[in-house]
């Protein structure tokens, strides 16, 4: 595996037996234990990821609400410092480039924490159309990012964290300059595994230290460490998007039914006029969940069939659920056959197997 990144907590994950992956040019842990163990750590007491390789630009100047209102799809003009949002941003036919987080960290200044491998060419379309007084930064080798995500995070944070209550950190906000591990840090709570949770961005060289420092404290309490193996079926459960699956240069946030991310009631942003459009008349076709009937498990890529043999579209992603020990999927389907409970046919190996659509998420945490 030459040639490929590593984060700065490479090294760290050998006392654990990380067993890494290529993933989109990065050198990472698939997994430690094994995926159901992490997945079930997650989802009963809490998991630790590293996600060092996601890329941080920031956007500094006294025009960067202005400009990053044209270039994200969400409104950001409700974001207070020390908030964050979900957002899509956008070509001009509503294609997507990325799906990211914006955190506002003062009134001129945004941190914009964008997929890994779409760091560069996001860096590009921001510079590309840069206007005003913004100064845009791509920061990511000064960053590295812990996540921290089950029900027992934030007891298991808090014995590091001595001078902020974790609890007055809630969903989507953020605290700044956080004493912790003898280090300081910004801590979100938010997370991609559909459990509670925090995100824990550092400066690159205190990683190694916060990660065994959060392995140690949590060790009683039964945290592990979790690979991207866990990572994507967490997810996928709680029916977050995955740029590249459910998100493309080809899916638009709407036909992705992240409606709630794109907000064309504002002025303008690229790709207002084409996701206006598919929001008023509905898109041609879009994203529903699939659990199989006949035994198979619907992956990435699969054709979807109506019973009369009409191909209706295809799985974005598909997996057995540890959660739910079902086979299920989400696929990206002409609108018509998307209602709930319609019958269709996935493609597995040659053979057309029953499956039927269902709601998603698949998961939901109960408070």
């Amino acid at each position: 595996m030459g040639d490929l990144k590593r984060t700065p907590l490479f090294e760290a994950y050998k006392p654990y037996g990380g067993k890494t992956i290529d993933f989109g040019g990065w050198e990472l842990p698939v997994q430690f234990s094994s995926i159901k163990e992490e997945h079930e750590a997650v989802r009963t007491k809490a998991g630790l990821f590293d996600v060092s390789h996601m890329g941080e630009i920031t956007v500094k100047g006294k025009d960067a609400l202005a400009y990053l209102q044209k270039m994200m799809t969400n409104d950001l003009s409700k974001l207070k410092p020390n908030g964050a949002i979900y957002t899509a941003m956008c070509y001009e036919n509503g294609g997507t480039i990325d799906d990211l987080l914006v955190y506002m960290l003062d009134e001129e200044e945004y941190l914009l924490v964008v997929n890994a491998a779409n760091t560069e060419k996001d860096f590009e379309w921001l510079k590309q159309h840069e206007e005003g007084e913004v100064e845009l930064k791509n920061v990511s080798n000064d960053w590295a990012q812990l996540a921290l995500q089950g029900p027992l995070a934030e007891k298991v944070l808090q014995k590091l964290v001595k001078e902020t209550d974790l609890s007055d950190i809630t969903f989507f906000k953020f605290r700044q300059a956080v004493n912790i591990s003898g280090g300081s840090a910004l801590i979100s709570r938010t997370g991609y595994t559909g459990e509670d949770g925090f995100e824990i961005y550092c400066e690159s060289d205190h990683a190694a230290k916060l990660w065994q420092d959060i392995l140690e404290v949590g060790k009683e309490d039964g945290v592990v460490p979790c690979g991207l193996g866990a990572r994507d079926t967490l997810r996928f459960e709680a029916n977050l998007a995955l740029y590249g699956q459910e998100l493309s240069q080809d899916i638009s946030p709407i036909e992705a039914n992240l409606g709630f991310a794109v907000k064309t009631n504002k002025d303008f942003f690229i790709g207002i006029e084409a996701l206006t459009a598919q929001k008023e008349n509905g898109p041609a076709r879009k994203l529903v969940g699939l659990e199989m009937i006949d035994r198979g498990i619907p992956r990435h890529g699969y054709a979807v069939y109506s019973a009369s043999g009409e191909e209706l579209g295809f799985v974005t992603t598909g997996t057995q659920s540890p959660t739910l020990k079902k086979n299920i999927g989400v696929a990206l389907l002409k609108a018509e056959y998307t209602s709930i409970d319609t019958d269709v046919f996935v493609e597995i190996r040659g053979k057309k197997l029953a499956a039927k659509t269902v709601k998603t998420p698949f998961y939901k945490r109960s408070n």
